[in-house]
């Protein structure tokens, strides 16, 4: 998905300042540059101050794509230039945003970015088993160009028995990103009932107990030898 946003350069800064720009309705934020072949998580030293209307910012972060929008930044009426949101202030009370970084991406260079994972269908284990759905990986981090950035990774866990899972490396193929998380990564499996999995605990640990009695005096055994080895001096009484 792609979308457009404007944004207004702001030279006042401080946080009388960032407090006057939300109250008329304007969010705070900054505008980095790319740097290097391959764009991670971290950005330059330095950057553009701006501000935008958090409305239609958190539209674009609510769609299916998120944060992994491809987004048309104009600022200050020029030429728009690509950037995805790369980190962002919450008030966690008030579910507003407080600050965004954006980070402008070249087209022609790949980037590192989090994919969400999603899953369809209802599992054979869970529906006829009994089994429990345990979703292990809710994202993964992939490599791609920007206009490749898939929405998210979707697993289709309908066969799955219990025992059975999918781990990243089966959604690998004919896609256009490359995988930086491990092909090994288990997104998704069926696991027994927990009163199930107790129950075989428990019974293994009867089993251990059993021969810890079974073998109890060989046990007694050793440890007297072992301190008459070690004590010359301080021998019990009744031995």
């Amino acid at each position: 998905m792609e979308a457009t946003l404007e944004a207004v350069t702001r030279s006042t800064f401080g946080k009388n300042e960032t407090r006057r720009l939300r109250r008329d309705g304007r969010l705070p934020a900054v505008v980095y540059g790319t740097a290097g072949k391959k764009v991670g998580k971290k950005k330059d030293a330095g950057g553009t101050p701006v501000s935008v209307d958090p409305k239609p910012l958190m539209r674009i972060m609510h769609s299916e794509s998120g944060t992994n929008t491809l987004i048309g930044l104009t600022i200050d009426g020029g030429k728009p230039t690509q950037v995805l949101v790369k980190e962002f202030q919450l008030d966690p009370i008030m579910d507003r945003l407080l600050h965004v970084d954006f980070y402008r991406v070249a087209m022609d260079r790949v980037i590192i970015v989090s994919v969400p994972v999603t899953l369809k269908g209802e599992a054979i284990g869970v529906k006829q088993e009994g089994g429990l759905l345990d979703f292990v990986h809710r994202e993964v981090e992939v490599e791609c160009l920007p206009a490749d950035i898939p929405e998210h990774l979707e697993v289709d866990v309908s066969e799955l028995s219990i025992g059975d899972g999918v781990r990243l490396r089966a959604l690998s193929e004919g896609v256009k990103w490359t995988p930086i998380s491990s092909l090994d990564t288990l997104l998704v499996h069926v696991v027994a009932p927990k009163a199930e999995v107790e129950e075989t605990e428990e019974a293994v640990e009867g089993e251990v107990a059993v021969e810890g009695e079974a073998g109890e005096p060989e046990v007694i055994k050793k440890g007297k030898t072992e301190d008459e080895a070690g004590g010359g001096g301080g021998g019990d009484a009744s031995s």
